[in-house]
């Protein structure tokens, strides 16, 4: 296929449309990590601990030991977080590739991002793993120079809570937009709390302050934009071997705006994943995979796109019940 069949934004969406169903893959993003986390994978596929080496050997840290031992509380971390979110969702879609396996689109939440790039072939393993660093490294110290956090907002609209983080003083905004209810905000500490009571007193069911590192998403991660994108000026990108969705624009990434452009803008703009969703519905994906750790995104898929199939891929034993999946596709 062309590039022109490749890079498909929202503007050239309705053309692209085909009757036949399409299988994405969705790769997920921070918070999904656990103490245990690619186990499976370092004990049958002898790939994974290749993999783990030349993470090591670019981060300058033990992350296949923090994976498997952690504590939680470093596991936590951004500098190793992000880093094993990426090595773990790799390993997942090379075992898929390996197996005949690959989708008809991908997408990524937040650093999940970075491995949809990297599976669809825009950026090598290594190259990725360049970018996972300095935007680990660069996001850590704005966590630490600017102490920040996250709270999901459920039943609540956006206007409302717009409306409230205006009303709010510090630094709140909204960061993640997950599914249809549920909102995620991020900011100062203080900002963040006082932005809860006052959601849940104008009605959401629930505010729940998450376990992240920081703001994500906000203008607190304000040294990271510049030190990322003097990382990615001296990169090169390939076309894609499938489209991409942006977490920026909540559509497929277009030709004539440069990867390294969606990939800075993604630090301090929120995560539109719902639209994303609704986006590649609207394409014709029925099938959603999740490759890497957890099942975060199935459950915010389902809030979006109650009727498509969905199923995990984090450890090897569930290839049978993924290949049975996508060769079983609606025509």
């Amino acid at each position: 296929m062309g590039s022109n069949s490749i890079w498909v934004g929202i503007s050239g969406l309705d053309a692209m449309i085909e009757k036949v169903s399409k299988v994405s893959f969705v790769f997920p993003g921070q918070a999904s990590q656990y103490v245990g986390m690619c186990r499976e994978f370092l004990e049958s596929y002898p790939p994974a601990s290749m993999m783990f080496d030349i993470a090591e050997s670019i981060l300058g840290i033990d992350l296949q030991k923090a994976c498997l031992e952690g504590p939680e509380e470093l596991l936590t971390k951004t500098i190793y977080a992000q880093p094993a979110m990426y090595v773990h969702s790799c390993i997942a879609d090379r075992f898929l590739a390996e197996n005949g396996i690959r989708p008809d689109c991908a997408a990524g939440h937040s650093i999940g991002e970075i491995s949809a790039l990297t599976g669809a072939g825009v950026v090598s393993f290594e190259d990725g793993l360049e970018i996972v660093a300095e935007r680990s490294r660069s996001m850590q110290e704005d966590c630490d120079n600017n102490p920040g956090t996250m709270a999901a907002i459920i039943g609540l609209e956006i206007d409302a809570i717009n409306a409230i983080c205006d009303s709010t003083d510090g630094i709140v905004q909204a960061a993640n937009f997950n599914s249809p209810n549920q909102i995620v905000v991020s900011g100062e500490i203080a900002a963040v709390e006082t932005l809860m009571k006052k959601a849940k007193e104008a009605g959401a069911k629930r505010a729940v302050r998450l376990s992240v590192g920081g703001a994500f998403h906000s203008t607190l991660m304000n040294s990271t934009p510049e030190r990322l994108a003097k990382l990615l000026e001296a990169m090169d990108f390939i076309s894609p071997e499938f489209p991409v969705a942006s977490n920026v624009s909540g559509g497929f990434y277009e030709p004539n705006c440069p990867v390294s452009d969606y990939l800075v803008r993604q630090i301090q703009s929120p995560v539109l994943w719902s639209p994303s969703v609704e986006f590649m519905v609207k394409w014709g994906v029925n099938t959603f995979i999740e490759v890497g750790s957890g099942n975060v995104l199935q459950g915010l898929i389902k809030r979006t796109a109650p009727q498509a199939n969905l199923a995990s891929f984090e450890k090897p034993e569930q290839i049978d019940a993924v290949r049975e999946l996508t060769l079983a596709k609606t025509i």
